[in-house]
């Protein structure tokens, strides 16, 4: 049985539990829903949850580990002379054999003889014909350890759909059981939705963390072979890439090019994005009609669900060859030059076109914050005879200003992490200048860059993509810590 369809099936059982318990606690109050602890629907809720919880629950764990458990046993099984090569053939032995147990449970039992029977050349060629592609012509060890596989993980799947299936019907009957007029069935819902928010919080707190550590620990690994103060204070980004295999480490990391660039892309951007879309949020939000609202704030809003690479495209076709165009023209009738000062790939480019990207962030979020501000204050200020733009000035600004700058955070946060746009509209040179008009780079084209491509995991050249990520994360950090202490200061005199 597949892992959905047993997933389905638990759901059902549910969702039948949840109806069951619903009567049974109709049937028990007889009309006086009084002489319950709990409303009917609370005694449904806790058989259904009794029904589902525990069996999903050992899904999850035996859907984690079994994978393991079975690998670890395949590899111990497999010849001595394979066990004693080093991890990447005996990892790459695996995923053949893993290939192969796939193909063969969609053959006959006749099909899967021949292939058994079958030398390497003709097994690997029978296989192909039923759609399984091999690099290689399978060993002899290889089809046999790929039959065992297939049948460790057909009990394996027939284990957990019984014990699932079993779990999930003796929690229905035992929270059946416990049904009764003064079953306080509210309180064990509530502690059961309690568990569940308190483990999304920690999930996501986890995940955090766990992606704080794999950062760190590869990072780690980097700064053993490159000295942090190359990294942090080098001037030239030349990795000098290393094939896979070749142990090449040469190559300079220098962070202050990329830096430079992230910061500078993204302030340009910041520029265009932070007036219009303030102005527009303060417009709608003050000025504009029902009507107009109802209908330019969606409109403003679709920009935020355009993908980022059309933009890139835009930045490439449009909006780069317009800059470099208009720039020959300029320097055409000012000097009789027609050479244009500004590249197609340029840190203005990128700079306006993530902006346009960028206003429906902080417009909408803006909006909503401006709005959000008590209408008291505005009827006070309008009252003591200020005027609407004097209000907003004054009063309304004032008072939405630790969420603004919430808002701003958030852009600027993602204005550092795009990528595709940079990689289109800016180009992928690393290099330390001040003129908008030239090419640059950012952190996270070159994290792409070095994760990317035929290359030895070990090494410093992809290595350091974990040392550009953690940088990454330090300057996010920093922001936030400015923004909170721009809000508390701002809070300190307002109030």
């Amino acid at each position: 049985m597949s892992t959905s369809t047993l997933l389905l099936i638990v759901i059902a059982l549910g969702v039948i539990g949840y109806f069951i318990g619903a009567s049974r606690a109709a049937a028990m109050a007889g009309g006086k829903a009084s002489t319950l602890h709990s409303r009917y629907g609370y005694h449904g809720s806790f058989v259904a949850v009794a029904a589902t919880v525990p069996a999903l629950l050992l899904m999850a764990v035996w859907l984690s580990a079994s994978p393991a458990i079975i690998e670890n046993r395949i590899r111990g099984e497999l010849p001595q002379t394979v066990q004693g090569q080093d991890l990447a053939s005996r990892n790459l032995s695996y995923g053949t054999i893993s290939s192969i147990a796939r193909g063969l449970t969609d053959l006959s039992d006749e099909e899967r003889a021949r292939i058994a029977a079958a030398d390497p050349a003709t097994a690997r060629a029978l296989l192909g014909e039923k759609g399984i592609p091999l690099a290689a012509d399978p060993k002899p060890y290889m089809v046999s350890a790929a039959e065992h596989l297939r049948d460790l993980q057909a009990t394996n799947s027939l284990m957990l759909s019984a014990a699932t299936l079993a779990i999930s019907v003796l929690g229905l009957l035992a929270a059946l059981r416990l049904l009764a007029p003064r079953f306080r069935a509210r309180n064990r819902v509530e502690q059961v939705m309690l568990a569940a928010l308190v483990l999304c919080s920690s999930i996501a707190i986890l995940t955090t963390l766990g992606i704080i550590l794999s950062m760190l620990t590869e990072a780690t690994h980097f700064f053993r072979a490159v000295p942090p103060h190359e990294f942090f204070f080098g001037t030239v980004w030349d990795p000098r890439f290393a094939a896979a295999g070749s142990g090449g480490s040469e190559g300079q990391f220098g962070l202050i090019p990329l830096l430079m660039g992230t910061l500078y892309i993204g302030f340009v951007a910041m520029l265009f994005a932070v007036p219009i879309g303030l102005f527009s949020a303060i417009y709608m939000a003050e000025y504009a009609t029902p009507t107009l609202r109802s209908v330019a704030k969606p409109l403003l809003e679709v920009l935020a669900g355009i993908p980022t690479i059309v933009y890139g495209f835009f930045a490439l076709t449009t909006v780069g060859p317009f800059l470099r165009d208009i720039s020959g023209e300029i320097s055409g009738l000012a000097t009789g030059d027609y050479t244009s000062f500004i590249q197609a790939q340029s840190v203005l480019t990128a700079g306006f076109v993530m902006g346009i990207m960028l206003i429906p962030y902080v417009s909408s979020l803006s909006d909503d914050i401006i709005t959000a501000v008590p209408r008291a204050l505005r009827d006070g200020s309008l009252g003591l005879g200020a005027t609407r733009s004097e209000t907003v000035k004054r009063v309304i600004l004032p008072a939405a200003l630790p969420g603004i700058v919430g808002a701003l955070l958030m852009t600027a946060s993602r204005a550092i992490g795009e990528t595709m746009i940079v990689v289109l509209a800016a180009g992928v040179a690393a290099r330390i200048q001040f003129n908008p008009f030239e090419p640059m780079t950012t952190v996270t084209v070159k994290i792409v860059n070095q994760l990317t491509g035929d290359l030895e995991f070990t090494s410093p050249q992809t290595l350091v993509a974990f040392a550009l990520g953690i940088t990454l994360f330090a300057i996010t950090l920093c922001l936030n810590i400015y923004a909170l202490y721009i809000v508390r200061k701002y809070r300190e005199q307002y109030e």
